[in-house]
């Protein structure tokens, strides 16, 4: 489903584009505290980058990462933000993780706790932009994509320091339901846990929150 929604101020959000991959990588790092970057470095061959690496997966048509479950927001042509999400499946069970490494354990236990939900795996505005509204609109664009797709609830997770992040959500109605440990890595930016937070919407398919062309 192609869409295209312009908001005031020279603010569109788009579908997100296989060229627009290396972008998408930086933000998605950026939303995911690091996690996404240390885990495309124990991936990446001898020597490459780890955002490379996480950006030819991004360019990819399979896998949560793919750009194909990526919007972007624009201001006159210019990524400011990215949205990363899609429903997950009912029943959704955490199953074995014994081959997992431990990092994630506790995004993936938190990811069992909503089957059927219509899950943000990532929302991030570039730091050149925030202050403007980017994220509410990526949130609210969010919304509108778990409504269409029949969710009842859409799902998201955050570390309980990200206060910006948090207070946001909190605003936006979203309420903590669950906890797990943050598991440290090299890098990473926190301590304390991972909260998973999420919203009851209407079930009724609704208008985007702008125009829509497909």
């Amino acid at each position: 489903m192609a869409v295209f929604v312009e908001e005031p101020m020279g603010l569109s959000v788009r579908n997100a584009k296989v060229e627009d991959a290396p972008k998408l990588a930086g933000l998605m790092n950026m939303a995911g505290e690091g996690v996404p970057a240390y885990l495309w470095g124990r991936m990446a061959g001898p020597g490459e980058d780890a955002l490379a690496f996480g950006a030819r997966r991004v360019a990819g048509t399979e896998g949560g990462f793919s750009y194909t479950n990526a919007y972007v927001a624009e201001y006159d042509g210019a990524i400011a933000g990215m949205l990363l999400g899609y429903r997950l499946p009912d029943p959704h069970e955490a199953g074995p993780l014994d081959g997992i490494p431990v990092v994630v354990r506790p995004l993936i236990e938190l990811e069992a706790l909503v089957p059927g939900s219509w899950y943000i795996n990532a929302v991030a505005t570039d730091p050149a932009y925030r202050g403007q509204g980017v994220g509410r609109k990526l949130m609210g664009w969010a919304e509108h994509l778990a409504s269409a797709s029949g969710a009842r609830v859409v799902s998201l997770i955050v570390a309980e320091e990200n206060v910006r992040a948090r207070r946001l959500y909190e605003r936006l109605r979203y309420q903590a339901i669950a906890r797990r440990q943050i598991v440290p890595f090299p890098q990473c930016a926190h301590t304390g846990d991972w909260v998973l937070m999420t919203k009851e919407i209407p079930s009724t398919p609704k208008r985007s929150p702008s125009g829509t062309s497909r």
